[in-house]
């Protein structure tokens, strides 16, 4: 995902929340046709948000979407990191993705993650 489209995600969330905390004082004060209008923003937001998070979905790099596609995947441990030659041995076909690398901010990963065909 651009940076800009994160931007864009990060500010809509902040006026959802805004507008969200906006409604629960008018709801205490009884002003319902502001409430009506802010309701409407709020679908507006939530639905231009989700749209964002599909466009990510669908941006990311073929080798991304193979990876996602796993059935198995999960974080490594630090213990296996530390042997990581006898993992890749015991685990046929194991992709190990470090979050550093560009595969793995495009994926968003918080840390060292074993993508495989089967389950280890």
């Amino acid at each position: 995902m651009k940076e800009n489209e994160k931007v864009k995600i990060k500010l809509l969330s902040d006026r959802l929340d805004l507008i969200r905390h906006r409604m629960e004082n008018m709801l205490q004060k009884n002003e319902t046709e502001k409430y009506e209008e802010l309701e409407k923003e709020k679908a507006e937001l939530e639905t231009d948000i989700a749209r964002l998070k599909v466009l990510h979905s669908t941006k990311l790099s073929k080798e991304a979407q193979k990876l996602a596609g796993m059935p198995f995947k999960r974080l490594i441990t630090k213990k296996e990191q530390a042997d990581i030659g006898k993992l890749k041995k015991a685990v046929r076909g194991l992709i190990i993705v470090h979050p550093m690398t560009a595969l793995g901010r495009e994926m968003e990963l918080d840390g060292m993650t074993g993508f495989s065909k089967t389950d280890f």
